[in-house]
């Protein structure tokens, strides 16, 4: 097995050792070949985003070895300059931005964040008894690098609840856990979407939906197009994506067109593009990707001229979850936001976790405190309204 070269000397944990190496070095690592590889976003997806999302990240990768050497598992994570108070209120926002007229730099701090810069984290596991040792050897190292490269916060960002009994060594032990803005997922194991609403939405559900497809029927017809590969498509549909970016209240990372090029390209069995047209002309995109028995929609592109009239969220997730279901799709998930009408249509929270500390103890001590006041979802009301509303702090 092909061994990647250090660029740092080696961290020893009562596991084995850690140590750091970047893309070039681990490319040939037989572990990192195979990483991820039960995700839907798998070794190559990171790729990908490390290759087409830079926005100042800097990207590296834990390298993980036994006691015998043997690498057990490559953790991708990335070093930045964190905005403290991303996903605050607006009225805290508006404050830290008029401070920040006068010091740039305010509430924000170098950190190092494990996990994806494009998506929800993932341990490199194949199996319960390795997440163990994987969660082990990273809290035994973390902090130590992280001091290395000056970087004052450690976070695992978004890690599913499914992770809580592996990484509940960092919860016990120096990192507080607070909730990152949940996914959502929805069963669709019917044969329609009609059946679907037939069965679980309600009376006054059922209406509006139908009056909103009836709506869409009646204008210049609309028609779907599926494809794995979108790169003959992008610069149609590429300003349909920033439509939605750029009117988000909360913007995470900024795709680019090479991202959205790349991902069909290199993943075509993950990943399915859907897009509307109007008289030939692109009024909506969903990005897609596939997992087991399910299929996600990650990302919605919008043409605002047209959107609101034909009422295109419904009508776009509509035909995904049809298409969804003709595929043997049992679940449709979607990314976080916009949680209002995905309460009324019965989905039900997805719980994603942030596990945070800083490295000096005083600051730490103080950071456990306040991070609950500005944990994101805090500020989001509709969330509260969904019935596994609980699992989002507790339960696994």
């Amino acid at each position: 097995m092909a061994t990647p070269h250090a660029i740092m000397p080696k961290i020893a944990t009562s596991l084995g050792t850690v140590y750091v190496a970047d893309r070039s070095q681990i490319g040939q690592c037989a572990s990192w070949q195979r990483a991820f590889a039960g995700n839907r976003k798998d070794r190559r997806y990171y790729e990908i985003v490390e290759d087409t999302i830079r926005k100042d990240f800097d990207y590296r990768y834990f390298v993980l070895e036994d006691k015998q050497g043997e690498v057990r598992a490559v953790q991708p994570f990335f070093l930045l300059d964190q905005d403290l108070l991303q996903g605050s209120g607006q009225k805290i926002q508006k404050f830290t931005a008029a401070v920040r007229k006068v010091f740039p730099r305010a509430l924000t701090i170098r950190t190092l964040m494990v996990g994806c810069a494009a998506g929800e984290g993932h341990l490199d596991r194949t199996s319960d008894e390795q997440a163990q040792w994987v969660a082990q050897s990273l809290h035994e190292a973390l902090t130590k690098y992280a001091k290395s490269v000056k970087a004052r916060m450690v976070v695992l960002k978004e890690f599913p609840s499914k992770y809580r009994e592996p990484l509940a060594c960092f919860s016990a032990n120096g990192y507080t856990r607070v909730p990152s803005l949940p996914f959502t997922r929805l069963g669709i194991d019917f044969e329609n979407f009609e059946e679907y609403m037939s069965k679980v939405l309600s009376k006054t559900t059922r209406k509006d939906l139908r009056r909103k497809f009836r709506d869409a029927a009646e204008a210049t017809p609309i028609e779907l197009q599926v494809v794995d590969d979108v790169s003959p498509y992008v610069d149609e549909v590429y300003p349909l994506y920033l439509n939605v970016y750029n009117r988000s209240p909360l913007q995470f990372e900024k795709l680019s067109k090479e991202y959205l090029c790349r991902l069909g390209r290199e993943m075509p069995d993950k990943v399915r593009f859907f897009i509307w047209r109007q008289q030939g002309k692109a009024i909506a995109l969903s990005v897609c990707m596939l997992q087991g028995d399910s299929i996600y929609d990650e990302y919605l592109g919008l043409d605002y001229d047209v959107a609101l009239d034909l009422h295109l969220y419904f009508y776009t997730l509509r035909d995904v979850i049809e298409w969804g279901m003709k595929h043997g799709c049992k679940w449709y998930c979607s990314s976080a936001l916009n949680y209002d009408p995905k309460r009324r249509l019965k989905c039900e929270l997805m719980p994603l976790d942030l596990y945070v500390t800083h490295t000096m103890p005083l600051a730490n001590f103080v950071l456990r405190r306040v991070l609950p006041l500005l944990e994101p979802t805090r500020n989001d009301k509709i969330l509260k309204e969904f019935p596994n509303y609980s699992e989002v702090w507790g339960g696994k």
